[in-house]
Order: structure tokens, then C-alpha cells, then sequence
């Protein structure tokens, strides 16, 4: 497979020049998006809408330009997201949009519709099959994405609890499961809670969806039910006092799989086009109701028709970068106890795993890890 070309531009502006929305069209022009047919066709871009309380999420302003550059096109353009597996304000259709709404998501501030992919409760599904699947022969996505004529992703990419990196595949792959869909890739492995790290505080508990957590009243300890825990790992990234871990490295390598998989079910068979901003890069997931301190400087704006190559291109210009002071990251780095991995995403989350994503991605078909790096002024 030959090299894929990724587009890149940095945050710079010029004083009374254009803003970064127009350097964002710019970007995505040079990059190609106008070889799509858009006419008269649907376009879903998907996007992730901030938890309430979170603020590092992509502004609407980037969701504007690029749902512009679409009906300039002669596109019909709607921003999408999926209903999420765990508690929050995303978990049904009509919480998910107060939810955009708050963060500054309307038609108005957009310029376009904005449909929940799986409907009012996260049911209405459609189950896509998986070329060359290992681990999903049937991925459950959500029917307003797959009805769409066009899919475009706009990411924010950021670190993970879980996964190293929210890049395009994560934002594509979880990000377009239903709820059910969400379970299918979380369905292997589950946590520990270390009893005497626990402070008995229930944080973990309150972003349970499944009643897999459970309160010893006696010991005032967290334990977890196997049989209804489903792997979220959602409670990973709730307790702060390292008190919960996973049982096996392995389940992370079956999730990144199942992720990647489930991203090739949802770009299979119909133009594509993918887009990944490396701004406010937070140490943790946009579905978290806070973020912490950026871990890495702001680098710049990421295009290209292969998602694969989009990530891998995203992932060496952080780990090019110089991490910024007082982060996870750069706090991780200073501890007497610091074991360099010579990986900002794994330095700043240990327990975390992403390279067999982006290996799976490409031994499944899904892109190329080999790209052309071009630069638009």
C-alpha cells in the first residue's frame, strides 16, 4: 500500500488576518474534501460534544467551518454522536442534546441540524458487518450514521484513560457503537479494587451504569460484581486514589481491536473524509465532567481520507513534543519512582494501552500507518 497523504496546519494566525475556523476550511480544501460528490447528499460529521463540565472539547466554531465547507459543496451536513454506556449527560437523546446545547452546540452556532446517531434511548442500532473481523462479525452502529451518504470525523485528540489516545479511530469506532455497540467493545475484562487504597468515597459507583460496583456497608469498601460488570472502565478514571485497576493488559489490546474494527464497519463502502485537531491534548477522555491541565502544547490541525494514517501522523507529533509543565504527564516524569517508557501517552497514563489499535487497523485493512506529511500555509 503506498503512502497516505496527511494535511497538516498549525494554530498560528496573523494579526487581523483569518482565524483558525478559516484556516480549518483552508486546511480541509487543500486536503481534498472537494473530490466528495456532496451534491444533494447527506454528510454525518462526527464529533464529540464535551460532558457537562468538561471544557476541552473542540469548540462549535471548528464544527461551523467544516459543516460550511459541506453545503458549499452541496452537502447536507449534520453534526452526530452516540448515547453513552455509562451514567452522565449523554446516556439518552434528549440529555444529549441539552447537553450540546449547553456547550454551545445549536443549529444556530453550527449551521446545521444536530441528530443523536442512535436515537432517543441508544436502541435504534444497525448491525454493519465487519469485513475481515476477527473479533466483530456484526458491529451495532448508530442508524442516523449509517443512513448518511457521507461520514466525515472531526476529533479532538486528546489522552485516554484507557486507550493512550482518543484519536480518529476512537472517536469513529466507539463514538459510532450504540449503546449496544459500546458493550460489545467493553465486554472483556474487569476491574480490581485494592481494599486498602480504597477510601470508601463511592465517586466509582456514581459512574456505573451496569451495578457493577458494589458498597460494603460493613467494610465501608468498593467491591466489583463480575457478573454485571462490563469492563467500561469508566470507574478507572473516577477514583483518585489509584485504588482500581484492570485484571489483564490483554483486555485493552481486545478493546483496541474491537475499536478498530468497529471504525472499518463504519467507513466501509461510502466516501469518507477525517479531520483531527491536537489542541488542549487533556490526559483524559472529553467524556469525563472535568479536564485536567493540558499534558502537551498545542500543535495543530490533522487531515486526510485515511483515519489510520491521520492517527499515526497525530500520535508522532506529540511524542515530538516537549510535555508542558505541571501536567499529569510532566508530574508522572518527576516522581522518584519514574520509569521512562519513552511514550507521552503511556507516561502519563501506565496502565493505559494504544499501539495494537493502530497494528489491528492496519492488518485489518483500514489504512496505512505509512503517510506523507504535507504542510498548508
Amino acid at each position: 500500500m503506498e503512502k497516505a497523504k496527511v494535511y497538516f496546519t498549525d494554530f498560528h494566525t496573523v494579526a487581523f488576518g483569518d482565524g483558525l475556523p478559516a484556516k480549518l476550511k483552508k486546511l480541509i480544501r487543500a486536503a481534498g474534501i472537494g473530490q466528495i460528490d456532496m451534491d444533494g447528499k447527506f454528510a454525518a460529521i462526527k464529533m464529540h460534544f464535551g460532558e457537562l463540565g468538561n471544557i476541552s472539547f473542540l469548540r462549535p466554531n471548528y464544527a461551523k467551518a467544516v459543516a460550511d465547507v459541506v453545503k458549499e459543496l452541496g452537502g447536507h451536513p449534520f453534526l452526530t454522536d452516540c448515547n453513552t454506556l455509562y451514567p452522565g449527560s449523554r446516556k439518552n437523546a434528549l440529555e444529549h442534546l441539552y447537553c450540546a446545547w449547553e456547550n454551545g452546540f445549536t443549529p444556530l452556532t453550527v449551521g446545521c441540524p444536530i441528530l443523536i446517531g442512535d436515537g432517543l434511548k441508544g436502541t435504534d442500532d444497525v448491525a454493519v458487518p465487519v469485513q475481515g473481523g476477527e473479533y466483530i462479525k456484526e458491529a451495532k452502529i448508530g442508524r442516523a450514521i449509517m443512513d448518511a451518504d457521507v461520514f466525515i470525523s472531526l476529533t479532538h485528540f486528546k489522552g485516554h484513560e484507557m486507550t493512550g489516545f482518543g484519536g480518529a479511530i476512537k472517536n469513529i469506532g466507539m463514538g459510532c457503537g450504540s449503546r449496544a455497540g459500546k458493550k460489545d467493545q467493553h465486554k472483556d475484562g474487569n476491574p480490581s479494587i485494592d481494599s486498602e487504597k480504597c477510601r470508601g468515597c463511592r465517586r466509582c459507583q456514581q459512574e456505573c451504569a451496569n451495578h457493577g460496583l458494589v458498597f460494603d456497608e460493613s467494610s465501608k469498601k468498593m467491591r466489583v460484581d463480575q457478573n454485571h460488570c462490563v469492563g467500561c472502565g469508566r470507574c478507572l478514571g473516577a477514583c483518585n486514589f489509584d485504588a482500581i485497576a484492570f485484571n489483564s493488559s490483554a483486555a485493552l489490546s481486545d478493546l483496541n481491536c474491537r475499536m478498530a474494527e468497529y471504525t472499518k464497519a463504519v467507513v466501509d463502502g461510502r466516501p469518507c473524509f477525517h479531520i483531527s485537531l491536537v489542541v488542549d491534548v487533556s490526559p483524559n477522555c472529553d467524556c469525563h465532567c472535568e479536564n485536567d491541565a493540558p499534558i502537551l502544547p498545542n500543535i495543530g490541525m490533522f487531515a486526510s481520507f485515511d483515519p489510520l494514517a491521520l492517527d499515526q501522523a497525530c500520535v508522532d507529533a506529540c511524542l515530538a513534543a516537549a510535555p508542558l509543565p505541571d501536567g499529569q504527564l510532566a508530574r508522572n516524569m518527576a516522581k522518584p519512582d519514574f520509569v521512562d517508557h519513552h511514550d507521552h501517552f503511556t507516561n502519563s497514563t501506565p496502565e493505559s494501552e494504544w499501539r495494537t489499535c493502530l497494528e489491528h487497523a492496519e492488518k485489518i485493512g483500514l489504512g496505512t500507518r505509512e503517510y506523507e506529511l504535507i504542510t498548508v500555509k
